[in-house]
C-alpha cells in the first residue's frame, strides 16, 4: 500500500511525462518529484516547485508549465483541489479520503508503518564510537555512541543492508603506555610504588586501580618478580582486554550492540596492508623517498605528502586508515559512514584523498562530525565524579538519568551543533522533558485501550472509521502528523540526519497531547469514538516506531 505523498508524488510524475509527450519536452535524467509543507496555513498540504526546476529546459514560463502540470493530472489522483502560486509554485489539496488511508495504513503495517525501501537492499557500514581500549567511554563517545547507532537503526528502516562496526585501535603506543599504566597500579597496589612509576602521560583513572588490584588478587606478587620489560606484553594486552570489557558493557547497557568488532591489529597479523600500499603504488599515488614510503596527498590540496612507511620500516598511524578503507571496500560495502568527534575534522581531507587514490566513489564514504556536549545542571556547568581520571563517563550519565533520556538528549540537536544536556530537565516526569512528553503521549493512548477492555469494549477496525466525523483542527493535524513519518524516514536516511527523528517525535507528540486536551474519546456518540480511538491507534503505532528507531522504550504506563 502506497502512502499519500508516494501517491501524489506518482499522480505529479504522470502529469509531468503526458505534458512532456505531448509539447515534444526532454525530461531531465536527474529529475525528481521533490514536495515540502506550504510555510503558510491554508496554501494546502503539500507544496511542489518541479514547474520552476523544469521551466528552463523545456524552455517555458514557470505558471505556465504549473498550469499545464495541473491539467494533466489524473482525476483519479489523491488530490481534492491544485493551485498555482506565486512564481510558479503548485499547491495541493488532499481528497477527505488521505485521512482514512493514512489511518488504515499506520494500523495494517503496524511495526513496518514507515519503513521504506529508497536503499534497496546497498549495503552500508557504520563505523563509530572506536574509541581506544585504555578507558571507559566519556559522555562524548555516548554522543558518537546515540548518533551512530539511530543513524544505522533508520537506515535499516529505509531499506539498506547495514552493518555497525566497532573499530579498535589495539596497535600503536598507547597500548604500551596502557601497559606501563597498569603496571604502575599494580606495583603501587603491592606497597611498592617506587619500582615502576607512573607515566607522566599515562592513564591516572580510578577504574586503573581497580584493574591492578583484580591483578593482586589473583597473580599475588608473582608478576612483580619479573624484569618491567618481560611483563609489559602481558600488562598491555590483557588491560586492553579488561577495558574492552567495561566499554562493551557500557555500550550493552546503552543499547548498542556491534555487528563486527574490528581490531587494528588484525590489520597486520592478516597481512592486510601490505596490499593496500601496493595498490597505492600502482595507481602511483605512493613513493619510496629516503628509506620511506609516502602518499602523494599534495596532489589532493594537502600541504605536504604524508608518510605512510617510516625509513625505520614502523607504520604510522595513518597506515592502518588507509589499509582500512581499502579492506571495508573489499569486504564488499558500498557506502562507509565514520561516526567521529569534531577534533577529527583536519582528517576528513586526507581521508577522502585516499579514497580518490584508491578510485573509490566519492559518496562512498560520509564522515559525520560529533560536536561537544556541555552538561549542565539546571542550567549551569556541572562536574561530576572523576572516577575515569579527567572525564565524566557514559555510566555516570546513564547511571544519573538513565539510557532513554541520555539516547535522546545526545540526538537532540544536529550532530555537528553543541549539545546542552541538562541533567535536572533530563530526569524531569514533565512535559518540560521532551522524551518524557513523547513517551507520556505512548503511554495515554495505551491506558485508553487498557479502558476501553476493562469496559468490554471491543477494539474497533477500520470498517468503523468515519473520516466525516473528524473535522476539528486538532483531528486533522493529528492526522498530518502521522502521515509524515514515511516522508521523515526517508529525508532523514537521505541527509544521514538522525536529529530529524527526534524533531518528528517531539512535533507528533505535541499533535497528540493537543487532540488529546481538546477532544473526549470515550463517553461520545459511538461512531465518533470509534474514529477517534483508530485515530489515536495510528498515532500510537507511529510513536512507537519513531520511538524504536532512536532506541528509546515506548512505555504503556507512566
Amino acid at each position: 500500500m502506497q502512502n499519500m505523498t508516494d501517491e501524489l508524488k506518482q499522480a505529479l510524475d504522470t502529469a509531468v511525462k503526458a505534458v512532456a509527450a505531448e509539447k515534444g519536452y526532454q525530461i531531465p535524467e536527474d529529475f525528481m518529484v521533490r514536495l515540502e509543507r506550504p510555510r503558510q496555513e491554508g496554501h494546502g498540504d503539500w507544496a511542489t516547485n518541479i514547474a520552476m526546476q523544469l521551466s528552463k529546459p523545456f524552455g517555458v514560463k514557470p505558471r505556465d508549465l504549473a498550469e499545464d502540470i495541473i491539467a494533466k493530472l489524473p482525476k483519479d489522483s489523491v488530490i481534492d483541489r491544485a493551485e498555482v502560486a506565486g512564481p510558479g509554485f503548485m499547491n495541493f489539496t488532499l481528497s477527505a479520503n488521505w485521512v482514512t488511508e493514512t489511518v488504515k495504513n499506520a494500523i495494517e503495517k503496524g511495526d513496518d508503518y514507515g519503513r521504506s525501501n529508497i536503499g534497496g537492499g546497498r549495503r552500508i557500514q557504520v563505523e563509530f564510537v572506536s574509541a581506544n581500549p585504555t578507558g571507559p567511554l566519556h559522555m562524548g563517545h555516548g554522543r558518537g555512541a546515540a548518533v551512530g547507532d539511530i543513524t544505522a537503526s533508520l537506515l535499516d528502516f529505509a531499506g539498506y543492508n547495514v552493518e555497525r562496526e566497532y573499530y579498535i585501535n589495539d596497535a600503536g603506543l598507547q597500548m604500551e603506555l596502557l601497559g606501563k599504566s597498569a603496571q604502575a597500579r599494580y606495583f603501587e597496589a603491592l606497597g611498592r610504588a617506587e619500582e615502576a612509576p607512573m607515566p607522566e602521560d599515562g592513564y591516572h583513572g580510578d577504574y586503573m586501580s581497580d584493574i591492578a588490584k583484580s591483578y593482586v588478587e589473583k597473580y599475588g606478587d608473582s608478576l612483580a618478580q619479573k624484569p618491567l620489560e618481560e611483563t609489559l606484553p602481558f600488562f598491555s594486552e590483557e588491560t586492553g582486554r579488561l577495558v574492552l570489557e567495561l566499554i562493551k558493557k557500557d555500550l550493552e547497557d546503552f543499547g548498542v550492540k556491534f555487528d563486527v568488532w574490528f581490531s587494528e591489529k588484525s590489520l597486520y597479523d592478516d597481512n592486510l596492508v601490505e596490499p593496500a600500499m601496493q595498490a597505492l603504488k600502482e595507481r602511483d599515488y605512493a613513493y619510496e623517498d629516503e628509506g620511506a614510503l609516502w602518499f602523494r596527498s599534495t596532489m589532493f590540496g594537502d600541504d605536504k605528502d604524508r608518510v605512510l612507511i617510516r625509513s625505520n620500516g614502523m607504520p604510522t598511524y595513518f597506515t592502518s586508515d588507509v589499509a582500512y578503507l581499502k579492506n571495508k571496500y573489499d569486504r564488499g560495502f558500498e557506502k562507509n559512514i565514520y561516526v567521529w568527534g569534531a577534533d577529527h575534522h583536519g582528517y576528513v581531507p586526507r581521508l577522502k584523498s585516499v579514497n580518490k587514490a584508491f578510485g573509490f566513489p566519492d559518496d562512498g564514504i560520509d564522515v559525520l562530525l560529533i560536536q561537544m556536549v556541555n552538561l549542565l545542571r539546571d542550567g549551569k556547568p556541572v562536574q561530576m565524579s572523576k572516577r575515569a581520571g579527567t572525564i565524566v563517563t557514559l555510566r555516570e550519565i546513564m547511571d544519573e538519568v538513565g539510557r532513554d533520556a541520555a539516547r535522546f538528549f545526545f540526538v537532540i540537536r544536529r550532530c555537528d551543533s553543541t549539545v546542552d544536556f541538562d541533567l535536572e530537565l533530563a530526569k524531569k516526569a514533565s512535559s518540560e522533558n521532551p522524551v518524557f512528553y513523547i513517551q507520556y503521549a505512548h503511554a495515554r493512548i495505551c491506558s485508553i485501550r487498557r479502558e476501553l477492555a476493562e469496559r468490554g469494549i471491543p477494539m474497533p477496525t477500520m470498517e468503523d472509521f468515519d473520516v466525516s466525523l473528524l473535522t476539528d483542527p486538532t483531528e486533522i493535524n493529528l492526522a498530518k502528523a502521522v502521515s509524515r513519518f514515511p516522508e521523515e524516514i526517508m529525508k532523514a536516511a537521505e541527509e544521514t540526519a538522525p536529529h530529524r527523528l527526534v524533531y518528528y517525535a517531539t512535533e507528533l507528540a505535541e499533535a497528540f497531547h493537543a487532540f488529546y486536551n481538546a477532544q473526549r474519546v470515550l463517553g461520545v456518540e459511538e461512531n465518533v469514538m470509534k474514529s477517534r480511538i483508530l485515530l489515536m491507534e495510528a498515532a500510537r503505532v507511529t510513536l512507537k516506531n519513531a520511538l524504536g528507531i532512536l532506541g528509546v522504550s515506548a512505555p504503556e504506563k507512566m
